[in-house]
């Protein structure tokens, strides 16, 4: 069942749906010649917020979990998404080991692993579980939230290649962020892996994504004729912050000044009346750490001491040093009296599903990923030509596909991302080995 939603379908996101409806054929051909210009992640999700007047990404996980969330009856899309992919990446491909998360407490990222388990075996791969955990003596199961068993596997090192005990994959995918960094096993494989290393938390920024997004949306609006920011945050970044030395405040108060004041031109512009407010958040991880809402430049000056060190560390102890500073996309979706937000997921090019984040302790304004959110299923089935999508009694709204549109938009600049990366890396190399 798709949730029922109490989002006006009035204002100007009304008109963003009924253009890209009208110019669907156009768009998938963009998007077509797009992605055949670049590599596309093996996966991701993006979570979107819909202010009503305006629909944008907000962040883009490489390296999604929750795929146990989504809606069960569309897993085949992921298998078939999964086939497309691998494809790309060995078409001979028979053997793939899975490498996840270390926190095996967590029973429902561990449902996360057997679910993507089980749409990688339905895309005919045999798939075993190598895990990083360093105490893990031999192979150990594990149940996750759903009842399924999981069989994890110490992963071990031959030369430049890794594997299980009797089992030699062609490829690696790996499930972990990588927010300690990468690990030694890991690095300077022969074997493919995906995502590829560099697209981890410990060397990717927030910041050069949403500067890779830039462009997209606006070859993007210009397709279409949209003002760009319809689709877009606006953001800035600050990379000398020290929360618990109280060292930054400067750079941060700027930045969120200016963040707001290009927000007010556009409220203005538009004729919206709501209060801008900006998010400062870590430029890299995940989680929801490291996160807060900020309505003026003084919210960020003299921070009490509980929010500072809220803001200072993230996942795995990490140090926050790098803010980027979002602007705050109000959501005004509402899921049984509770706020929510999409989470579209993507295999390859393809949109598979997603869900709603809802959260009945949070506001319009405020961050959802947070302790007490829970999950409703999406699909994304209907082929709907309207924009109320008034067809059959309990057809989902039709910005279902307006989200998928915006979610491969984030994609895309996730594609163009990692190629930065990758030059950037290829370059460091280089001069390194030219001063050796």
């Amino acid at each position: 069942m798709v949730p029922h939603l109490t989002t006006s379908l009035t204002g100007p996101l009304q008109d963003l749906e009924r253009l890209v409806l009208d110019r669907r054929p156009e768009i998938e051909r963009w998007f077509r010649s797009r992605f055949s210009e670049h590599e596309v992640p093996f996966y991701s999700s993006v979570d979107l917020r819909n202010a009503g007047f305006k629909l944008a990404p907000v962040d883009t996980n490489l390296f999604p979990g929750g795929f146990n969330n989504l809606n069960p009856d569309f897993l085949p899309l992921c298998v078939h998404a999964t086939m497309s992919a691998i494809q790309k990446l060995c078409p001979d491909a028979q053997k793939f080991v899975l490498v996840p998360e270390n926190h095996t407490r967590n029973l429902f990222y561990l449902q996360n692993v057997a679910t993507l388990k089980r749409i990688l075996e339905g895309a005919g791969l045999a798939v075993r579980v190598g895990s990083l955990i360093p105490d893990l003596a031999g192979p150990t199961e594990f149940e996750t939230a759903g009842g399924d068993r999981l069989l994890l596997e110490p992963l071990r090192r031959n030369g430049n290649r890794v594997g299980l005990e009797g089992f030699d994959p062609c490829a690696v995918i790996v499930n972990n962020d990588l927010s300690g960094g990468v690990p030694p096993i890991l690095a300077g494989l022969e074997q493919t892996v995906v995502p590829p290393l560099i697209a981890g938390w410990s060397t990717r920024r927030k910041s050069q994504h949403f500067h890779a997004y830039d462009t997209v949306a606006e070859d993007f609006a210009e397709l279409i004729g949209i003002d760009p920011w319809l689709v877009n945050p606006v953001f800035s970044q600050c990379s000398a912050v020290n929360f618990a030395e109280k060292e930054g405040e400067d750079c941060l108060a700027a930045n969120v000044e200016y963040v707001l004041s290009e927000v007010r031109e556009k409220y203005a512009q538009y004729g919206i009346t709501e209060a801008p407010f900006a998010i400062v958040k870590a430029d890299a991880g995940t989680y929801g750490m490291g996160i807060m809402t900020v309505k003026s430049a003084d919210d960020v000056r003299n921070l009490n001491r509980r929010t500072r060190n809220k803001m200072s560390v993230i996942k795995e102890g990490q140090q926050v040093n790098q803010v980027i500073i979002q602007e705050g996309v109000y959501t005004f979706e509402d899921v049984d009296g509770a706020v929510a937000e999409p989470v579209i997921y993507m295999i390859d090019q393809f949109v598979v599903g997603g869900f709603y984040r809802v959260h009945n302790a949070r506001g319009k304004d405020e961050n959802l990923n947070s302790p007490g959110m829970e999950f409703r299923p999406l699909a994304f089935e209907t082929d709907c030509h309207s924009p109320d999508c008034a067809g059959a009694p309990g057809d989902p709204p039709n910005r279902f596909y307006t989200y998928g549109v915006v979610a491969r938009l984030a994609n895309l600049a996730a594609a163009v991302e990692i190629e930065e990366m990758g030059v950037r890396a290829d370059e460091e190399a280089a001069a390194l080995a030219a001063t050796a």
